[in-house]
């Protein structure tokens, strides 16, 4: 029974991506492909959770810790990017 709802919850975490993945393409704006990447980094994290609970290891865990990272590093650049249009600034008010 735990099994199933495991993978019941794999497989709505695998449509949200697939949503995700639809809103990065066809997204509006450059705000909205932001969220969806976010979305889709969040969605992975999951599915490697579940994973790692479904093969009783705690191998999967520093992977979920690199993609959570990660994922919020890439926001930040991209914000910057929207918000600037550089990642790194190069100037210093010495």
């Amino acid at each position: 029974m735990f099994d199933k709802l495991l993978f019941m919850s794999m497989f709505l975490l695998s449509i949200s991506i697939m949503i995700a993945l639809f809103r990065v393409i066809k997204g509006p704006s450059i705000h909205d492909r932001v969220l969806a990447l976010d979305s889709i980094s969040y969605g992975i994290i999951g599915i490697v959770a579940i994973l790692s609970i479904m093969m009783e290891t705690h191998a999967f865990l520093e992977t979920i810790l690199l993609i959570g990272i990660l994922a919020f590093l890439s926001t930040i650049a991209l914000s910057k990017f929207i918000e600037r249009g550089v990642v790194i600034d190069r100037k210093r008010d010495d």
